[in-house]
């Protein structure tokens, strides 16, 4: 099965990469859910959860709004700030 790359960017740091199974994330169209094979994408984020499925885990970060990128499996998410303290070193 394949997987995504995933990296979730805050304004001063990189803050989690890796590969998941799904991210989903809020956008201002509505929640949305990336498995592999997703169409390229380029969505806006509003206040709200990024949820990373990484295996058995699920990554939950807080993010104040941002923008999501989908290119070919690899998962771009870039937020002025992220609240991360849920998701492992």
């Amino acid at each position: 099965m394949s997987t995504l790359q995933v990296e979730l960017v805050a304004a001063d740091r990189k803050v989690w990469e890796g590969e998941a199974d799904m991210v989903v994330a809020r956008t201002v169209d509505g929640e949305l859910g990336i498995l592999p094979g997703h169409t390229p994408l380029l969505g806006v984020l509003t206040e709200g959860e990024v949820r990373i499925k990484a295996g058995d885990a699920t990554h939950t970060a807080s993010v104040d709004g941002g923008f999501l990128s989908v290119d070919r499996d690899k998962v771009i998410i870039i937020a002025e700030a992220v609240d991360a303290s849920q998701i492992p070193a």
